[in-house]
């Protein structure tokens, strides 16, 4: 027999399972479809590989669906100060400090499992909504108002709204027809994580090379998630190393504010893509996430963009059922499509931005990066600025982004 739901979110990834906890407690039948659970959390483990930088505003969002305490609760690293440089890290560089703003944090890292498993606990919580884990779709037979998925263990599910959190290769996005715009950067990424002879650190920093940045991300004690970006040949012969070389090399190329590391506990790659849906929304159909959008990581905004994506859809959803308005149509949903794919267009277009002019050794436009990363750093309201765009509270903001205050 068929299932039927007023919502199925495709996906129980960080973006899927934040639209679900969002729709906690509403009238609304929900179905989350997920792959695979998290591995459970403990406290010994080893810091794991993904990590995110999460917004102020990304931090309200999981406060105000319930899921922050449970995140809290496993791991995370507020982070204070940001620093950014390019060929001096002190005279040309720019720090920004929370305290300027009247906040005590810009952010924290957090790994993405803990993210995931802190909404997945929340998640259960909530009557109206059913979390079917393990689950892999065969087939989308996608009918507005009435879209039909099959799953490999024979089951059928039928959802008035098919929500896609299911990523950047979206099975919900293809079966809908909906085409994308998008290209590969002349970049991977290699992230690794580490050990330091530092204690406990409340700085990111990045340095721009010209064949990508150097980043710093602080996690709890002296552990850190260090990103390396570089061509695809460099991030592939840096990973073919055994780890005595990766090191030798890590240590020769990272700045000396790095500091000694202690270990290397794990490295992974991934290559970098820029991808854009032509449209957020079709008739009983919405994206969200990364099947809406892949943006560079170079700011790290990827997740939070994801969220706010996530708290704008649930808040349509919501309102549009208060109001007696049908929340599959093409109206209703295109109030999210509005709210949201400009904004992410602007952060996708100031990404390209920094990675077009970074990664470009013209001598003049070299000496214009570095007098204007120096000037910022003197300029309050402009490292004002960046820092609101840090936290998330630039732009318009869905109300769950900035009802809480920190």
């Amino acid at each position: 027999m068929n299932t039927r739901y007023d919502i199925v979110i495709v996906g129980g990834g960080m973006v899927g399972a934040a639209i679900a906890c969002a729709l906690g407690n509403s009238q609304l039948s929900v179905a989350v479809l997920e792959h695979r659970y998290p591995n459970e959390f403990e406290l010994d483990q080893p810091n794991d590989l993904r990590v995110s930088a999460i917004s102020v505003a990304s931090q309200n969002i999981l406060k105000m669906i319930g899921a922050w305490e449970g995140i809290q609760s496993r791991r995370s690293c507020p982070y204070r100060r940001m620093k950014v440089w390019e060929s001096s890290e002190e005279s040309a560089a720019t720090e920004f400090v929370s305290d300027n703003i009247g906040h005590d944090y810009l952010g924290h890292i957090i790994e993405n499992r803990v993210v995931q498993l802190g909404l997945l606990e929340r998640l259960k919580e909530f009557e109206n909504i059913d979390l079917i884990c393990p689950a892999t779709i065969t087939d989308i037979d996608y009918s507005p108002g009435s879209s039909l998925l099959r799953l490999s263990d024979g089951s059928e599910l039928i959802g008035r709204l098919l929500i896609a959190a299911d990523g950047g290769e979206s099975k919900v996005r293809q079966a809908a027809g909906i085409g994308v715009h998008k290209w590969d950067y002349e970049q991977h990424a290699l992230v690794a994580s580490v050990t330091t002879a530092y204690p406990q650190q409340d700085i990111t920093w990045q340095q721009f090379t010209p064949t990508g940045p150097l980043a710093f991300l602080p996690l709890c004690g002296n552990n850190a998630s260090l990103v390396w970006y570089n061509t695809p040949d460099n991030v592939n012969r840096l990973m073919s190393m055994d780890d005595e070389s990766f090191m030798d090399e890590l240590t020769h190329t990272f700045p000396e504010c790095l500091g000694e590391i202690d270990q290397l506990l794990a490295r992974g790659s991934f290559p970098l893509r820029r991808q854009h849906a032509q449209h957020y929304v079709a008739e009983g159909i919405a994206l969200a996430g990364d099947s809406a959008h892949m943006i560079h990581p170079l700011a790290g905004q990827g997740v939070n963009i994801g969220l706010l994506d996530a708290a704008a859809l649930a808040e349509t959803i919501l309102t549009a059922e208060r109001e007696r308005r049908d929340y599959v149509s093409l109206p209703v949903l295109r109030e999210y499509e509005k709210q949201r794919r400009t904004h992410n267009l602007v952060m996708m277009q100031t990404m390209d931005a920094f990675y077009r002019v970074f990664s470009n050794e013209n001598l003049p436009l070299k000496l214009a990066r570095n007098i204007g990363l120096g000037l910022a750093g003197k300029f309050k309201p402009a490292q004002n600025k960046v820092m609101q765009f840090a936290m998330g509270l630039e732009g318009p903001l869905p109300s769950l982004a900035k009802l809480q205050a920190i």
